[in-house]
């Protein structure tokens, strides 16, 4: 490991002084090589030069403890240095885990409503709204692609993008059952319900790592059309995009323009079709499945949001957290935090 560290070290210095030199500024491209590869690295360059700092200020401490003079003294440095030394040491392991080959994508994220009619649908419109706020609190930009509203606002079914970084890395973790229990607001008795909606987390896919044949697709367009099917746009420019060979469907009718909605639908489906090829080929894997936090599987239940007793709690990593307005509100770093951290604890396990 120390003999990669000192590797990735010295290839992080010499980019370091390839950016000060001004002929690299000269070549576009270059320079954005350049930059990527210096940012893919230094975090784990800088861990490294900060875990022989601690080594080193250890070895000194260790001297010291010869002397009575300074014993007390080198040894409260040596706890902090060895401490120190662990903790980056750690931190370094984690870094070298293999990376996720789509940690830098965006992200396509469909909702569906699922046992328990309208209120299931009211709840997949919350974690709609749940997922809007916490994009926006990273900085993320989200485009809705598709919405099937019913008469009481809830959402039979969405789709959406979103762009930004670190965006598949965290919200991967999303896919799932997510199950709901409250007093629905279509309940008059005062009874608690349960129901749920699912939550499907794709990365997106670029035209040129996964293309279609334009022979496999179907293409119609329709008007697009609001709540209890009342028409908002004379115009045919809703798009339905059928695949052929899969029977895949995609809708589209957020925008005016039959062409972007058509961009839109084809994003969300070569993404539905990029991921699908990955969970065959991850489902020939069984290594690989061990390391990760759940399956990732759509009709698996990951979270629990009881209103009436204000907490959440998800299941894989068996974690409660009585902060459910919160969530709600789109603070989900504290959870999805933890599931990182299990994640890479199951990747350390498997080295």
């Amino acid at each position: 490991m120390l003999e990669q560290l000192r590797d990735i070290a010295l290839r992080f210095d010499a980019l370091e002084a390839q950016l000060g030199d001004p002929s690299v500024y000269a070549d576009a491209e270059k320079l954005k090589q350049v930059n990527r590869e210096r940012k893919e690295l230094e975090p784990v360059a800088l861990a490294y030069r900060a875990y022989e700092r601690a080594l080193k200020h250890r070895q000194e401490a260790e001297e010291l403890l010869s002397d009575p003079e300074f014993k007390e003294m080198a040894q409260e440095e040596l706890a902090e240095a060895k401490a120190e030394a662990e903790r980056l040491e750690q931190e370094l392991r984690i870094l070298l885990l293999p990376r996720d080959p789509n940690g830098s994508r965006n992200v396509v994220m469909e909702i569906r409503g699922g046992v328990g009619g309208e209120e299931s649908a009211l709840f997949a419109g919350s974690l709609y709204r749940m997922y809007t706020m916490y994009a926006e609190n990273r900085g993320w930009h989200i485009e809705p692609v598709n919405e099937n509203r019913t008469e009481l606002g809830g959402i039979k079914e969405c789709s959406f993008l979103v762009e930004g970084e670190g965006a598949w890395s965290r919200l991967k973790f999303e896919s799932g059952v997510h199950r709901v229990q409250r007093v629905p607001e279509t309940e008059s008795g005062g009874r608690i319900h349960t129901s749920a909606a699912t939550v499907a987390v794709l990365p997106e896919a670029e035209e040129v790592e996964f293309s279609i044949a334009p022979g496999d697709l179907q293409i119609d367009t329709y008007r697009s059309s609001g709540a209890g099917g009342q028409h908002i746009n004379k115009t045919e420019s809703a798009i339905r995009i059928t695949h052929l060979p899969t029977g895949t469907v995609v809708e589209c009718q957020e925008e005016r323009s039959q062409y972007k909605n058509k961009e839109k639908a084809m994003k969300v489906l070569r993404s539905r079709l990029y991921e699908a090829e990955q969970a065959k080929a991850a489902a020939e894997q069984a290594a690989q499945r061990k390391s990760q936090v759940g399956s990732g599987d759509r009709s698996e239940r990951i979270r629990t949001y009881n209103f009436p007793q204000g907490r959440v709690t998800d299941h894989r990593i068996g974690l409660t957290l009585y902060k459910l307005p919160a969530v709600m509100d789109g603070a989900l770093d504290e959870l999805i935090d933890a599931l990182i951290t299990a994640e890479q604890a199951e990747k350390l396990k498997g080295e």
